[in-house]
């Protein structure tokens, strides 16, 4: 198996001015292509420094990656020293200079002749066509050895490495790896990789389990000589997990919980209106990040103050004097009145202490209600994260009313066909 390491370059990056999300895109990527990346490094604009960090990577790996310092002030140097150490000759290229005078000539403006300074590329190499910017990028094959220069900006190196440097690495690919994720809600890391734990001992497809902000998930990963077997190996595994873990489990591949309950909804035909008090608006923030949500959202209120609670959602004033804003009876009285006013078919509200301090009666954040309230359901769910984290405590809170909906929606919703 070939094996590849990441090298990012520029000095921003290590001062922490961006975040390196092109080495995470070309990771997945590669290990899609069954080529491993065994290290990935950082460097600063700094030839000499780069072109060790260059060396290196070559003497330990078969392919080296190098994005970013393209462009055409004087600290980009990432081309010229990588051609350098590969012992290859920078020409100027007529092509790439005539695509440069074009992106600026398409944008209405005067090209600085810096920019020339682009359109030099190894004699030696292949070049790789920018169509979203004006760097183009460069592979070289030499010595047995394989090194790649992209731009930095995500959305010019992303598809130019999808679009040419894949084919270049194919003959590199004598694999395939696919993977698939399976999320649960209401599960601690540790408690759902109890419940699987015989397969986590696997070898192909491998299960492992992690976690992020309130959920926790496993990632089957399948080699074999092409996608659709490395398919079969991982789908008998994958249904024994889901029967496993049952209804804590909220998908397969989906992505996130909203991605999910979005798409349930409108294979269910079904419309959703939102009433929101700790969480400020981030549930419906949430399921309208997702494409086409307006075909089942109709309405979102958020009612921090108590009078709001009454005027707007018909919250009785009595259920909050004996309750509180904080309580079961509170979180039900919301979820009908955002669904009675806006005519949806399913209300959901959430209502809590986000922290990080503790309430004036001494309830600690992350102590949180949510409910949802339907002609044939009306359930209320408590939770304690236990956290003064409050970006935590109103992240999850709204993850469990999206569960919430989701639940109902398996179980009681109508399909398109049969309305």
């Amino acid at each position: 198996m070939a094996v590849c390491e990441i090298i990012s370059v520029g000095t921003e990056i290590l001062l922490g001015n961006i975040l390196d999300t092109n080495s995470r895109f070309l990771s997945r990527e590669l290990a899609a292509m069954g080529i491993s990346v065994f290290h990935r490094t950082t460097v600063g604009d700094n030839k000499e420094r780069l072109a060790q960090a260059v060396r290196t990577a070559l003497s330990r790996s078969d392919i080296v990656i190098a994005t970013g310092g393209l462009g055409p002030t004087a600290d980009d140097i990432t081309k010229e020293t990588c051609c350098e150490v590969m012992g290859s000759r920078l020409v100027f290229d007529e092509e790439a200079a005539a695509r440069i005078r074009g992106y600026f000539s398409g944008q209405k403006r005067t090209m600085p002749e810096s920019n020339f300074k682009q359109a030099y590329v190894p004699e030696d190499g292949v070049v790789f066509t920018n169509e979203n910017g004006t760097a183009p990028g460069a592979g070289i094959k030499k010595n047995g050895k394989c090194l790649v220069v992209l731009p930095g900006p995500p959305f010019e190196m992303e598809p130019m490495f999808l679009k040419y440097v894949k084919p270049f690495l194919r003959e590199y690919s004598g694999s395939v790896l696919v993977s698939s994720e399976i999320y649960t809600m209401g599960l601690g890391e540790s408690a759902m990789a109890e419940a699987v734990s015989d397969l986590l001992e696997l070898e192909n497809p491998t299960v492992a389990p992690y976690c992020r902000m309130g959920e926790a998930f496993l990632r089957l990963t399948a080699m074999a000589e092409n996608e659709e077997r490395a398919r079969e190996l991982i789908k008998p595994v994958s249904d024994e997990i889901v029967r496993r873990l049952g209804n804590s489990v909220y998908g397969v591949d989906c992505g996130n919980i909203e991605t999910r309950t979005v798409n349930l909804l409108k294979e269910k035909g079904l419309t959703l209106a939102t009433a929101e008090s700790c969480t400020a608006g981030l549930v419906a923030k949430r399921i309208t990040d997702i494409p086409g949500a307006s075909t089942v959202f109709k309405h979102g209120v958020i009612t921090y103050a108590n009078e709001v609670k009454v005027k707007v959602l018909g919250v009785d004033p009595g259920t909050l004097a004996a309750h509180g804003a904080v309580s079961e009876e509170t979180a039900l009285e919301m979820a009908a009145g955002i669904r009675r006013i806006s005519g949806a078919d399913i209300g959901v509200s959430v209502t809590g202490f986000a922290g990080p301090d503790a309430d004036e009666e001494g309830k600690k954040p992350g102590l949180i209600y949510t409910a949802i309230d339907t002609a044939d359901t009306r359930i209320c769910k408590k939770t304690e994260t236990g956290r003064n984290d409050r970006n935590y405590n109103r992240f999850v809170s709204a993850s469990r009313a999206l569960n919430l909906v989701r639940e109902y929606a398996e179980k009681r919703g109508r399909t398109n066909e049969e309305q």
